[in-house]
């Protein structure tokens, strides 16, 4: 069973929270992407909670800026080391223990990948779902003019009226995402009705605090022109030790994700000694609606290893 719970930290913010399990089994931990919320993990929350699939306990937090989660009005509220701390914060506030997993998507990978690197004693394992490590991202961000013109969609992403734009004609573009970031565009058979209402009543609490995920970040494609024209992107550099991690770490991409090129995969290893990759050619960045079963069980695996 799903419950809900509203999470009061130390430094004043508030995680809204679904989980499943029994408190004080070993702990798992999911964080959701944009345009998403904690409730993207249901499946897996009920599916790892029950005894047979390890009996964890499941908490996936809505990041802050999503549904009713605390929603910071400023744009630097939103940087990765505001986001750290609060899953820090959580873990120590739900476990005495390291977390048996993290688990991220999206913009929660991003989070995850610098949790990893910079506290790996917070948890044990690592999973990363269609998220680039922020090394191969940056470096594809400066190089290539393919990942350049796919992230595009960033930029956009930091105008004022992004909000307003997004929520217009019933969120016509956030349901263009679902299309937009696979290698087959038309209707998605798993965007039923009842999943799409889960969508508006996340949106509806609010677009502004997820765009400001965009904006918050140094890591965006030039607007246009040469890459002297996008002075940020340009001069950031990413010393190998502050972003390696030596946790396990299971690696789970849909490869028709048009949005993240296969590309930001090559040279992970580097990064990511104890890497396990799992392309998956028959999904999208929406992987973990389009191939639930296959991301439960990898998982599951990946859990069971010593």
């Amino acid at each position: 069973m799903i419950t809900h719970s509203l999470h009061v930290l130390p430094h004043g913010v508030t995680l809204s929270c679904r989980s499943a399990g029994k408190p004080g089994r070993p702990a798992l931990m999911f964080l959701h992407g944009f345009p998403e919320a904690a409730f993207v993990w249901d499946d897996l929350l009920a599916h790892f909670s029950q005894t047979e699939n390890g009996g964890y306990h499941c908490i996936a937090p809505n990041l802050r800026g999503y549904e009713k989660s605390s929603a910071p009005t400023a744009v630097e509220a939103y940087r990765v080391k505001h986001l750290m701390q609060d899953i820090v914060a959580l873990a120590a506030e739900l476990t005495d223990h390291p977390l048996a997993a993290l688990i991220a998507h999206d913009w929660g990978g991003a989070v995850a990948w610098n949790l990893a690197a910079a506290r790996p004693e917070l948890m044990r394992k690592l999973v990363i779902i269609n998220s680039p490590h922020p090394a191969t991202f940056l470096r594809s961000l400066q190089n290539s003019p393919a990942q350049q013109a796919a992230s595009a969609y960033m930029n956009f992403l930091t105008r004022a009226d992004a909000p307003a734009l997004l929520a217009a004609n019933d969120y016509q573009r956030l349901w263009e995402l679902f299309t937009r970031m696979g290698a087959v565009e038309g209707p998605k058979a798993w965007l039923t009705d009842d999943l799409r209402q889960q969508y508006r009543r996340v949106w509806d609490a609010g677009l502004a605090g997820p765009c400001h995920y965009y904006s918050a970040s140094p890591l965006r494609p030039p607007r246009q022109g040469p890459l002297h024209e996008a002075p940020a992107v340009a001069s950031i550099t990413l010393p190998p030790e502050l972003v390696t991690t030596q946790l396990p770490t299971q690696v789970i991409w849909g490869t028709g994700d048009t949005a993240l090129l296969p590309e930001l995969l090559e040279g992970l290893e580097a990064f990511v000694p104890r890497l396990q990759l799992l392309r998956v050619g028959s999904a999208t960045h929406w992987i973990i609606h389009e191939q639930a079963r296959l991301v439960a069980n990898t998982i599951d695996q990946f859990l069971r290893q010593p």
